[in-house]
């Protein structure tokens, strides 16, 4: 295999034939961009030619289990793709209006000026509620109502519709009651009878409590220096950092929602239904399911009609980003290829995760990517050892 460096892991699994180039970057993450457990899949018009897994299980070092086959991670904010995947297929099938008013479906939304509110308006960041006015305790984030009733008592902090900045945490309660008031079911539930069933995923929201040995630790870890070598600038601007340390800014109000912050390796975590940053799947099932929002996979028709994978990736917020304070796009509830955020190249959709995950699709090129890892690193958007598999990606396929 021409272009192997020695690598500090035995990389597992497959690629084939012309996608070596993400075995070495993949192994290239281990001896030089501080992976400690990770996964990586790609699906090409529907057919898995990447899967890969190495490292350990666990990245706190909690246990000395082996990276395995079956390994999930939560995904923070990659779960945010997979739960933008409802109300678009509720919409698809009449069930939901995107130019609606929320409070249609949810009469006490319409509280504090916010009547005016549409549906397309959660979905795309642009609802003017980023932060709860007081933070909810992580029992109260997991209990399915706090968060949905404090959002929908306040007001927005910018007229709706007119910015957009990222709903980090309160996406998930915003979409998950929008959900809930539509079909009685929750968005979990949802997930699981629609989409993970069907489709053979080894992907929740909401964990099954017969599934928690499958599940690695997630820990917080240091880049290594030079890792821009990956292609990105790491370090934050001054501005980005400074909110990031003020109480008072937007920035902190937004990551901050939940206080104290939540134990994101308890059983309790784990199984709580958070549509932004909660969601638990192997690389293997995020690709897949991207794969399936593009194209058929193994005789499953595609879930999204051509009008819909059009409004996933139709520009709805471009710009300065009011939370993250960088320029981000977003189509409804999905991240777009951009700066920021590159994905799969232009026309490419997905979401990633703080601290690493990334899961996309690139329906030109028939391509969808699922990366996780349990090393959770200083970037929200971007992460360099995402990106350099990205690459990789790109090399062989030349998008």
């Amino acid at each position: 295999m021409s272009g192997k460096r020695e690598s500090v892991v035995d990389v597992q699994g497959t690629v084939e034939d012309g996608f070596e180039p993400v075995r070495d970057a993949f192994a290239d993450n281990f001896a030089r961009r501080g992976e400690r457990g990770a996964a990586v899949a790609v699906y090409l018009h529907g057919r898995k030619v990447v899967d890969l897994w190495g490292g350990a299980k666990d990245g706190d070092g909690a246990s000395p289990e082996p990276w395995e086959a079956g390994t999930a991670q939560l995904v923070r904010s990659a779960t945010k793709g997979v739960a933008a995947i409802v109300p678009l297929l509720l919409h698809q099938r009449g069930l939901l209006d995107l130019d609606a008013p929320v409070g249609t479906y949810w009469p006490e939304f319409k509280a504090a000026g916010k009547e005016r509110v549409l549906v397309r308006h959660l979905l795309s960041h642009r609802a003017g509620l980023p932060v709860v006015d007081t933070p909810l305790t992580p029992a109260q984030a997991i209990d399915g109502v706090s968060g949905p009733a404090a959002l929908a008592a306040q007001a927005p902090v910018w007229e709706p519709g007119t910015e957009h900045g990222y709903h980090a945490q309160t996406y998930g309660w915003l979409i998950a009651e929008l959900v809930l008031r539509v079909t009685g079911r929750t968005l979990g539930s949802w997930v699981a009878e629609e989409i993970s069933g069907p489709l053979g995923l080894d992907l929740w929201i909401g964990l099954p409590a017969g599934m928690q040995s499958r599940v690695g630790r997630l820990a917080d870890i240091e880049a290594p220096a030079g890792t821009g070598a990956a292609g990105l600038r790491v370090r934050l601007k001054r501005a980005v950092a400074e909110a990031y340390e003020d109480p008072s800014s937007l920035t902190r109000r937004a990551f901050g929602a939940i206080s104290p912050a939540a134990d994101e390796n308890s059983p309790e975590y784990r199984a709580a239904e958070l549509p932004a940053s909660a969601g638990i799947a192997t690389a293997r099932a995020l690709a897949r399911c991207y794969a399936a929002l593009i194209g058929p996979v193994d005789g499953h028709q595609r879930v999204f009609a051509p009008a819909t994978l059009t409004l996933a990736r139709t520009e709805e917020s471009a710009g300065l980003d009011r939370t993250l304070l960088v320029p981000t796009r977003f189509g409804l509830g999905f991240m777009l290829h951009g700066a920021a955020s590159p994905l799969l190249g232009p026309g490419a959709f997905g979401h990633p995760g703080r601290g690493g995950a990334l899961a996309c699709a690139a329906p030109e090129s028939g391509l969808a990517f699922g990366y996780i890892t349990n090393g959770m690193q200083k970037n929200v958007t971007a992460d360099p050892r995402a990106q350099a598999l990205l690459r990789a990606v790109a090399s062989r396929t030349g998008g």
